[in-house]
C-alpha cells in the first residue's frame, strides 16, 4: 500500500493533476470529499484523446466516484480479488474508522506477490 495517501482537490485542473502525479511519482490521486474518488492518469490520456482543455477542465468532471475501498483488516488476496473482479487498477484503503488511509496498486500487487 501507498501511503500517505496523496490526495488532489475536486477543483484542481487536469494540468495540475498530471503535475502532481509526476511530483509524487504515483499513477493515481484520491480526491476526498462527501462523494470521494480517484483520477487516474488512463483518467487523464482519456481527456487528452478526447479533446478536453486540460487547463480547464477540472478533476471533478473526469474522476471516478464512488470508489470501491478496502478495510486495512483485509489481506493482499482479498486486494487482488477486489481489483479483478470490479476491473480497477487502484484501490483506496481505510482504517477501523473508516478514514482513507493508503491506496493499493496493481504494482503494489505484483511487486509484494512476486
Amino acid at each position: 500500500m501507498s501511503s500517505p495517501l496523496v490526495t488532489i482537490s475536486k477543483r484542481a485542473t487536469l494540468v495540475e493533476a498530471a503535475a502532481k502525479m509526476r511530483e509524487e511519482d504515483v499513477s493515481a490521486l484520491f480526491v476526498p470529499g462527501s462523494s470521494a474518488g480517484i483520477i487516474t492518469t488512463t483518467d487523464i490520456v482519456t481527456a487528452v484523446a478526447d479533446g478536453l482543455d486540460l487547463t480547464s477542465t477540472t478533476v471533478t468532471e473526469v474522476m471516478t466516484a464512488p470508489v470501491e475501498r478496502i478495510t486495512t483488516r483485509e489481506d493482499l488476496g482479498q486486494a487482488a480479488a477486489m481489483m479483478t473482479n470490479f476491473g480497477i487498477k487502484h484501490l483506496p484503503v481505510v482504517d477501523e474508522d473508516g478514514d482513507y488511509v493508503g491506496m493499493i496498486s496493481t504494482t503494489d500487487l505484483t511487486t509484494t506477490l512476486v
